[in-house]
């Protein structure tokens, strides 16, 4: 509910709600996975924006939900072990500076994904700007390719292109040096 006073309704509705958390069953389909994430989902609150990120660079994507009421409640993805990952942060030359419509696509083993960089997301909020891929037990990535908004077309090379890190690529130029 939108207001406070759904309380004093009769219809039984309330302004602070339990959450629900799904989960993608990787066959179309989705399972309530709430009682998987510990109590804090539980908790009647008025959530409304919702910011996914690697909030510890730990290639694990954990949540932000901004609380209307409250303070904003941070969710920490553990992750699975023996599960890999990598991600790039991509910034614009030609295109802007944020990348933002870039699309990055890899193959690692046989699976294809594709990421698009975006900004906004949900209310008052913005995900990761980084491209971040699961690769299950794949410990290295077959080919990258990103397709950047000012329509250039960049493969990176995958060599010394290790799994478990963000690499970082410039428009024009691929993998630098962070700074």
């Amino acid at each position: 509910h939108v207001y406070p006073q759904a309380d004093k309704l009769a219809t039984g509705g309330k302004y602070r709600q339990p959450s629900i958390l799904s989960m993608n069953q990787r066959d179309g389909t989705f399972c309530d996975a709430t009682a998987q994430s510990g109590k804090a989902l539980e908790e009647p609150r008025v959530l409304r924006g919702l910011a996914a990120g690697d909030l510890f660079n730990d290639g694990n994507i954990d949540l932000v939900i901004e609380d209307l009421d409250g303070a904003p409640m941070i969710l920490r993805n553990r992750g699975v072990s023996g599960n890999h990952w990598i991600g790039f942060e991509l910034q614009g030359t030609k295109s802007n500076r944020l990348a933002i419509g870039a699309r990055v696509q890899i193959t690692a083993g046989r699976m294809t994904q594709t990421e698009e960089v975006r900004s906004g997301g949900s209310y008052l909020s913005q995900n990761d700007l980084r491209a971040h891929f699961g690769l299950g037990a794949a410990t290295k990535v077959d080919s990258v390719e990103i397709r950047w908004p000012s329509g250039a077309v960049e493969k990176i090379s995958t060599k010394d292109l290790k799994a478990d890190q963000f690499s970082y690529v410039l428009e024009g130029r691929g993998r630098v040096e962070a700074k």
